[in-house]
């Protein structure tokens, strides 16, 4: 971050935050940043072969993921973050 530039670190993607029990199925409970909280979604998704083959940028919900995903079966990857943030205190 350039310095003089008046914001603090921490704040936005850094910031921890809480997840709600059904992400942290995934996520662990512990309170983490952001940007771990998409990578751990990540690592599940390629963990357990959830990427479309077709489309890539589809994700293939499992019974973890579709509690996230608001019980939908499939949702591109610009929506997980919509729904993530349903999931983050």
């Amino acid at each position: 971050m350039a310095e003089g530039s008046g914001r603090k670190a921490g704040g936005g993607l850094a910031r921890p935050v809480q997840p709600s029990a059904d992400l942290a199925a995934i996520t662990g409970s512990a309170p983490l940043p952001r940007s771990q909280v998409v990578s751990k979604m990540w690592e599940h998704i390629k963990k357990n072969n959830l990427q479309n083959p077709q489309n890539k940028r589809e994700i293939m919900a499992d019974d973890k993921l579709k509690k996230i995903f608001g019980g939908k079966d499939r949702v591109s990857m610009f929506e997980m973050n919509k729904h993530l943030s349903n999931h983050l205190k």
